[in-house]
């Protein structure tokens, strides 16, 4: 009964305290595609991840409610693929999703790169196409005290910004992330570069897309870790790696034209008409996590192998208002029909030497043949007698 009394009263204040933002003026979102992706929980994930392949299954997770894009507006989920382009120390970290069989789009990128002072600097950067222009999150500096970096003050660097353009920060504060379980593995002599293997129509067997939640349920769902993400990382308007721009922004960058179409079109403004919806995403917030303060991912499971997803979303109820109805105007591509990634372990398949298969018969069917009655023998001749001797 107690805890029936608290979550009432949760699900009041969040109420009250949505009524005051919206008198306030206050609006949380870009109206852009990229409100249904939280780059906030993205860096946060990141920093908790040990392994880009790690990451990437964790960031795709449908229990993890990080991934709520659907860029190709087909009512389905899109994976996104996390592939590495290493240049040296410098890292450019894409996320990306494949639109179809032959267009590709970039939703975000992580800036990595170790600078002459062997200080390491991260910063997330979203697509222009998906968040705007100098859509940039990284560390606070107060990261440094717990992650046991020291913060200089003094730092200054010249930077580039979205046009190539030179810009001199002064007393800029760079965190040292370098004990980030993710960063530490990815400047280690063993470290491979991570280029994801799956593309579009071919993802892993593990993983069914579903369909996407409208934008105030995913909103009110991740509300309850905005103190622990603002409170870790916040915007930024500069781009800390000059490379960024000649490396990446000018060179390998992705875009999609049917994004572009999508955008233009207006068809990703489906994903806010449900404001309803933002107390259900709350609701199911705190029955998931009572007693969490902000997310918390699974490394590995006992066997040292992928990730393990234990607590599944509590279906409340409202998954049918939640979540956007599906239209299938797309064919579905159901992964399960696709062959699976080829295993690494060497292994071959065993074949059973006991049993030979059995040779074809080659006796043909028994087929009864019609009944026909044999005929009568034909009565003997009499012999004629011979005459009598005289």
């Amino acid at each position: 009964m107690k805890k029936s009394v608290l979550f009432l009263i949760t699900i009041i204040l969040f109420a009250f305290s949505l009524r005051i933002c919206a008198q306030n003026g206050v609006e949380e979102k870009l109206n852009l595609p990229g409100d249904n992706l939280n780059l906030y929980a993205v860096l946060n994930l990141f920093q908790e991840s040990e392994t880009l392949e790690l990451f990437e299954n964790n960031l795709n997770a449908e229990d993890s409610k990080i991934n709520n894009l659907d860029l190709n507006n087909d009512d389905k989920i899109d994976y996104i693929r996390v592939i590495d382009n290493a240049e040296g120390d410098n890292h450019f970290i894409v996320l990306q999703v494949a639109i179809n069989e032959k267009e590709n789009q970039d939703v975000a990128v992580f800036s990595v790169n170790k600078d002459e002072s062997k200080q390491i600097q991260i910063q997330l950067i979203g697509d222009e196409a998906l968040y705007g222009k100098d859509y940039i999150i990284e560390p606070k500096s107060s990261d440094s005290a717990s992650q046991g970096g020291t913060p200089n003050p003094g730092y200054s660097t010249n930077t580039t910004n979205a046009e190539g353009n030179t810009v001199v920060v002064e007393k800029t504060v760079i965190v040292q992330v370098q004990t980030w379980p993710v960063v530490t593995y990815m400047y280690t002599p063993a470290y491979v570069r991570w280029n994801s293997p799956w593309y579009w129509g071919y993802y892993p067997s593990y993983w069914n897309p579903w369909r996407p939640y409208y934008w105030d349920y995913y909103y009110g769902y991740h509300y309850h870790w905005h103190s622990h993400y603002h409170g870790h990382y916040h915007n930024s308007h500069y781009y800390r790696n000059p490379l960024y721009h000649n490396s990446y922004y000018s060179r390998s960058r992705a875009q999609s034209t049917i994004v572009q179409n999508n955008k233009v079109s207006g068809n990703y403004n489906k994903t806010y008409s449900k404001p309803e919806t933002r107390q259900e995403g709350a609701a199911d917030f705190t029955q998931k996590h009572q007693n969490s303060t902000r997310p918390s991912f699974p490394t590995k499971n006992n066997s040292g192998g992928n990730v393990i997803h234990s607590d599944k979303p509590v279906n409340n109820g409202n998954t049918g208002t939640t979540k956007k109805p599906e239209t299938n105007t797309k064919p579905q591509i159901n992964s399960n029909t696709k062959p699976a990634k080829p295993s690494t372990t060497n292994t071959k398949p065993q074949i059973n030497t006991n049993k030979k298969p059995a040779k074809p018969s080659t006796n043909k069917p028994y087929q009864a043949k019609p009944y026909k009655p044999k005929p009568k023998p034909a009565a003997p001749k009499p012999m004629p007698k011979k005459p009598m001797p005289k």
